[in-house]
């Protein structure tokens, strides 16, 4: 199985290159830079092999796509027809997920959501959470059967430093860094340990919550950019998976060629 998994999100698209079912590399673009994600496409589907039975050169792969900005997913469709002359599938529609949901509007969710918790779970195969620190935060849950439970939202630290800043008069945009000390000694130092420690708190409750929920304590799995920040600080996480979503991205690709055979 040889694709590129792109997973575009609010701030930024991950690109994945999978080679013999083999993850070779992800790369991070500005979702606003269109020409630097071209020029990565073009460069990653140049890495694919050429099919042995084509003789129009045509490569042996697939470009998989789930989105949760559909402006975005428009200039990659075009990128990838007008630079690599290919078409994209798209996650739910072409491709299924890979994990039963039980929430009440499906169609709702973000597939972000739904590919970051298949693929944890297709790891530890039983109950686990998966807390991505994005633009928003998401904490959701895959119950020991395999099916995707639902979870909450909150804002991200970036969107957190600019509410603070936007509605009040005098506190600044601070980047949230972790604090040398829990209580900080001035405002910005106190802006960080407030919304680092809220973000941890916050986190452990709501596992504490779901495992008290289910009746186990599921297994937790840290991912997104901003889940780098927070995870030594997490003793309660047992791993931090960077790329989370492009990995469910290939995991759905891979059942949907298992139930055509």
């Amino acid at each position: 199985m040889n694709l590129i998994a792109i997973d575009i999100g609010n701030s930024n698209i991950n690109v994945g290159l999978f080679l013999k079912d083999k993850q070779e590399s992800v790369e991070c673009v500005p979702g606003s830079n269109a020409n630097k994600l071209a020029g990565l496409l073009k460069t990653l589907w140049e890495k694919v092999p050429v099919a042995r039975r084509s003789k129009e050169g045509k490569r042996d792969g697939r470009i998989i796509v789930s989105s949760v900005r559909p402006a975005w997913t428009e200039v990659v469709r075009k990128t990838v027809g007008d630079k690599l002359g290919e078409k994209i599938l798209l996650i739910p529609k072409d491709v299924p997920y890979p994990v039963d949901i039980s929430v009440k509007e499906p169609q709702k969710v973000g597939s972000d959501r739904i590919l970051s918790s298949a693929a944890a779970y297709a790891v530890v195969e039983k109950a686990v959470v998966v807390a991505d620190f994005g633009s928003a935060v998401t904490i959701d849950l895959v119950d020991d059967r395999g099916v995707f439970c639902g979870g909450v939202i909150f804002p991200g630290f970036d969107m957190s430093a600019e509410a603070l800043e936007e509605k009040t008069a005098q506190l600044p945009k601070v980047k949230i860094k972790k604090p040398k000390c829990p209580f900080g000694r001035n405002t910005t130092e106190a802006i960080q340990a407030g919304l680092y420690y809220s973000a941890i708190g916050t986190l452990e409750v709501v596992v504490r919550l779901y495992a008290e929920k289910i009746g186990t304590w599921p297994q937790t799995v840290l991912t997104g950019a901003g889940a780098e920040i927070i995870k030594d600080d997490c003793e309660f996480v047992d791993s931090y998976v960077p790329n989370l979503v492009v990995k469910g991205i290939a995991l759905a690709y891979r059942k949907f060629l298992e139930a055509k055979q």
